[in-house]
């Protein structure tokens, strides 16, 4: 059977994606610790709100006309209107109705990544600029659609200007094949907060670059978590909307963090125009709409729930995010050679000292009870306690900078599991390091005092 070049790459299941399936046919709740797969926290969803939503809408065929039949490919109207009466109302980045006013919102066939999928239909193939480490998610999508991905290195505030324009200095030529930079504010993996100041600046770089290609080259910011900033001492994030005065800056947000991500709903806003044109013709020809009840649910929330749900969801992530901190530090510390994340979001960003994490790692066979030997893997002929996390040789970019750093790296998610298992988890992690510690880089076992210098 022919397949497209695409299809041929989608045939073998990326690596994040042949993990997961591996580890989850047989995850066993209770006994194995989830901390890879980024779903929310089960608490944080408002099932009576959903429910009283549904009814809602299911009893106003006024207000919420035809709820059970196709959509406008643009969206709802009620929930475009919702959303933004909530950006502005509640300030979001800064927003006001004067500031929204020129900009246009549209809603995604099936959630923020429907959005981002469509970038890939209706911009040229070519070069994506993005962060390293990089959405691993979104970022192998696209290689696999035939574009490149191109990745600068962070600091501590987002993709180093330095290294950017680096970067596209290198480019010679080749600058006329880039098709759109791509930064995610609260990045997924890393945890790094991306600064006002620097997304300004990554914004005036756009900027600069569409001038000397004489051409508008869009710049995507994806704000999937900036709704989930609970950390009281992080500067509360600003839009660059309003500063974008060649029409180039667009934002994509997400509803799935803070009610619910079955409800799949995510919107782009920015420019009108042929991309935002575009967009919603791609969201035609997916499925006519997203479902068009679900819009309507989630207009009704925004209406009437949002003001107790987003700080219930927040003062949970941020106690959550304490505990796990000083598990991070009680079980890791020693071992910890920087840590990212906990005032955003639900992740943290761990790189280690010594020890690597890639799957062949001693470390990653000890968290998966694959190590062979039976007292670190069986307990009663049973696999003893797993735990699942995300190896940063996944979220970094093979053929970039921090490709051996990487393999000393792991995500943690800190949204699905209780503290309580997160804390366990952190100790079982500790055990691990240990134990990789003693274990030779060809997995022989090593005598426990040898330092991990002499085994090199």
């Amino acid at each position: 059977m022919r397949l497209s070049s695409y299809g041929q790459a989608s045939t073998t299941p990326a690596p994040v994606s042949r993990m997961m399936a591996e580890f989850s046919h047989d995850f066993r709740d209770g006994i194995d610790i989830n901390l890879g797969i980024g779903y929310v926290n089960e608490q944080t969803i408002p099932v009576a709100d959903l429910r009283e939503a549904m009814e809602a809408v299911a009893a106003d065929g006024t207000r919420y006309r035809q709820a059970f039949n196709y959509g406008s490919p643009a969206g709802s109207a009620n929930l475009i209107a919702s959303l933004r009466n909530f950006l502005a109302g509640h300030r979001v980045g800064g927003l006001t109705e004067s500031s929204l006013a020129g900009k246009r919102l549209a809603i995604g066939a099936c959630g923020a990544t429907s959005i981002l999928d469509a970038l890939g239909d209706v911009l040229p193939q070519g070069i994506v600029i993005t962060s390293d480490p990089m959405y691993y998610i979104y970022a192998e999508a696209m290689e696999r659609r035939g574009f490149e991905v191109v990745t600068v290195p962070e600091d501590t505030e987002g993709p180093s200007l330095e290294l950017l324009r680096e970067k596209l200095n290198g480019l010679g030529p080749k600058a006329d094949r880039i098709s759109f930079f791509y930064f995610v504010t609260v990045n997924n993996p890393s945890c790094t907060l991306l600064s006002n100041r620097r997304r300004r600046a990554l914004l005036e770089v756009a900027e600069e670059v569409s001038r000397a290609q004489n051409r508008r080259i869009p710049i995507i910011y994806d704000l999937a978590y900036e709704l989930l900033l609970h950390d009281p001492a992080v500067e509360p994030f600003e839009s660059v909307l309003p500063r974008d005065t060649s029409g180039i800056a667009f934002e994509i947000g997400t509803l799935s963090k803070i009610l619910a991500p079955a409800l799949r709903i995510g919107y782009i806003l920015g420019p009108d125009g042929p991309l935002m044109n575009a967009l919603v013709q791609k969201t035609s020809d997916t499925g006519f709409s997203a479902p068009l009840f679900v819009q309507e649910m989630a207009s009704y929330l925004l209406d009437h729930k949002i003001d107790e749900q987003l700080r219930s969801v927040n003062a949970g992530y941020r106690e959550k995010a304490l505990a796990v901190r000083v598990g991070i530090e009680q079980h890791l510390g020693g071992q910890i050679e920087e840590c990212r994340g906990g005032s955003a979001g639900f992740y943290f960003y761990l790189t280690l000292r010594e020890v690597e994490t890639h799957p062949k790692s001693a470390f990653f066979q000890y968290l998966t009870r694959t190590t062979g030997d039976p007292e670190v893997d069986q307990l009663a002929g049973s696999k003893r306690p797993r735990v699942l996390y995300i190896p940063g040789e996944y979220c970094v970019h093979p053929g970039g900078e921090l490709a051996t750093k990487g393999r000393r790296q792991l995500r943690l998610s800190y949204g699905f599991e209780h503290a309580p298992r997160i804390v366990e988890a952190l100790s079982l992690m500790r055990e691990a390091a240990e134990y990789a510690l003693r274990a030779g880089e060809d997995g022989s076992f090593v005598a426990a005092g040898q330092p991990a210098r002499e085994r090199r």
